[in-house]
């Protein structure tokens, strides 16, 4: 983005901006463990991230184009496949129908892939439904505590709901189904029959979003745009895949989509189709309804933040860089007193849904009059 360009959604002007190469995966605590088990995250599963590490060897993945990807088939010895196999169609069935087995037998594991790419080495399961080939995926992780927080978060302040399962040091997520947002600015973005109004009015509510809950590193990417059928045209929703840069690095504007390079076809659409003021509205709508949902969730959201507020999830310098860079940006001094990474966004959520927060509690308040 050159230096000639308009302000951005925030009022601003940058180049593009680059997270940490290596982020640490971090241990899953026993108050978070606790906290899962509660929330009926925490289960008993049939296999763990360990077992599925006994492969004997990998195939590169390619797409329908011939194109590698980044992704593995690994294949397996006879006798470990046999257990693996009725442990991932086990573990499908606690994550989909919470642990009927009645519908298992129909079902099997079409294949196993992995890939190398990221923090998170996931492995990719496709399970198929032997009598009319249909096919799902879910993804089986090394439980990492920033992954976990971001899952959580985006379940309680989005409005999407997000299904996972943790067992120890295994991390069991559900396929969020979307195009992702590289390939739709490639192939769909400049479609005649996209709608650019709504579509640039979902990228500036999602870089809010992700900016009140300090989601990082929203590269086009690493997250998906679903397209639903609407009234004489389509609506857009834009949701995140990636939760490893929850609240992790120390630059601000890594919270905000709308500076990697990658989104620059969003941010200039955002720009031709609304003015400053239609953008402030519907960042103010995006915060209002996330200021709803703290409302409705506030017993589930405090005791998360409360666990992430005691825990290490990022370093020391990263800490003090986005405490400082806070203050400066919105001249609030509660920022001042944060030490860890959990009260950054403790804090970060005050300050930007405090006001939000106070209509809604008079609202309710005249209406109990």
């Amino acid at each position: 983005m050159n230096e000639d360009q308009p302000p951005l959604l925030h009022g601003e002007k940058d180049g593009n901006i680059k997270p940490s190469r290596k982020k640490p995966m971090y241990p899953v605590i026993n108050q978070l463990h606790s906290y899962l088990k509660n929330f009926g995250r925490e289960v008993e599963l049939p296999v763990s991230y360990q077992d599925l590490l006994h492969f004997n060897y990998s195939i590169p993945l390619k797409d329908k184009t011939g194109k590698e990807t980044l992704w593995e088939k690994t294949l397996y010895d006879m006798r470990e496949w046999e257990y693996i196999r009725d442990g991932l169609v086990k573990t499908y069935a606690i994550l989909k129908t919470e642990g009927d087995m009645s519908y298992i037998k129909h079902l099997d594991v079409a294949r196993i892939d992995y890939c190398t790419f990221g923090n998170s080495n996931p492995f990719r399961i496709r399970i198929v439904n032997k009598f009319n080939d249909n096919y799902d995926h879910y993804y089986i992780k090394i439980a990492d505590a920033s992954r976990i927080y971001g899952l959580e978060l985006e379940h309680i302040l989005t409005p999407n709901r997000i299904k996972f399962m943790t067992c120890k040091n295994t991390l069991v997520e559900e396929h969020i189904a979307g195009i992702p947002g590289d390939v739709f600015i490639k192939q769909i973005m400049k479609e005649p029959e996209t709608n650019k109004i709504r579509l640039a009015k979902e990228f500036v509510k999602f870089n809010e979003r992700c900016f009140v809950r300090l989601l990082g590193d929203m590269r086009s990417y690493n997250f998906v745009v679903d397209i639903t059928p609407d009234i004489e045209d389509y609506q857009y929703r834009i949701r995140a895949i990636d939760f490893d840069q929850q609240s992790y690095e120390g630059s601000r504007k890594m919270y905000l989509p709308q500076f990697f390079k990658d989104n620059y076809d969003f941010v200039t659409l955002s720009l031709k189709s609304l003015n400053k003021d239609s953008i402030e509205q519907y960042q103010t709508e995006e915060r209002t309804i996330m200021a709803f949902r703290v409302v409705s969730s506030r017993y589930r959201l405090m005791e998360l933040l409360n666990i992430m507020m005691r825990d290490k999830i990022s370093t020391t310098e990263k800490i003090e860089q986005l405490k400082k860079e806070m203050i400066e940006y919105t001249g609030s001094s509660l920022y001042l007193k944060c030490k860890t990474m959990g009260e950054l966004v403790k804090t970060h959520l005050k300050v930007y849904l405090q006001k939000n927060l106070k209509q809604i509690h008079k609202t309710t308040d005249r209406l109990g009059d």
